[in-house]
């Protein structure tokens, strides 16, 4: 068979998407050698709250590092996790399977000390793969070498990961050049989001972009059918 990548910067608890992009490859590459981009999904999430989502943001030191990449992404506030886990607490612990799943994220949470971003990212990634049965593959960049040239760079990722097959976020369509995979003979494609069924999620009405953790404790072990890859 032929193996499928993709590679995306790591992301903080990323809505359902995300995991069916994993989900759908055999390896998935976190491409954290980028510079970190600002007001960006690498360090920050929503969540559903009595009233409208929320976002929940992880302090980071970003002044004066313009250029820094994600890898390097320092926390600056290391009480981050205590006050994330109480808003969680706050705004789930009537969710149907909250009582089922709560302690599982409650650890995640609370035993999380990691000082740099894509750490915590990685934590919880793997740990939400875990537990809605993904078993892919999990990489990071820096395992790599990389070249220069957004289009490049991924295409060369593709052959050192032995890939056939490169599956994209639809946001790239506007600056992958697809000729580049071509002379390579690797197959690109683009994710679908489309037809998402809703799912039963309190605090109407119903929002579809938000992190993954609102499906989970809503739906418990039914979530898998509430997503695309499944």
């Amino acid at each position: 068979m032929c193996k499928k990548v993709a590679i995306v910067q790591s992301n903080y608890i990323p809505w359902k998407g995300y995991f069916d992009l994993i989900n759908m490859v055999d390896e998935f590459i976190l491409l954290d050698d980028v510079q970190y981009t600002r007001r960006d999904w690498r360090n920050r999430n929503r969540i559903k709250s009595q009233s409208d989502p929320i976002w929940l943001t992880i302090p980071v030191n970003v002044r004066g590092k313009y250029y820094q990449k994600i890898k390097d992404t320092l926390i600056s506030d290391r009480e981050w996790n205590s006050k994330h886990w109480k808003s969680i607490l706050y705004s789930y612990s009537k969710a149907n399977f909250f009582k089922h799943y709560g302690s599982l994220f409650e650890d995640l949470y609370l035993c999380s000390n990691e000082r740099y971003l894509s750490e915590v990212n990685y934590r919880f990634l793997t740990a939400i793969c875990k537990l809605l049965g993904i078993t892919t593959m999990i990489s990071w960049s820096m395992d790599y070498c990389l070249v220069e040239g957004p289009t490049e760079r991924l295409v060369d990722l593709c052959k050192q990961a032995g890939a056939a097959e490169y599956l994209s976020g639809p946001s790239a369509r506007s600056y992958i050049d697809e000729e580049i995979f071509r002379a390579e003979g690797i197959t690109l494609s683009y994710i679908d989001y489309s037809g998402y069924p809703e799912y039963p999620q309190l605090h109407p009405p119903f929002e579809h972009y938000v992190s993954i953790i609102d499906l989970i404790l809503n739906t418990g072990p039914d979530a898998p059918k509430y997503m695309l890859s499944f």
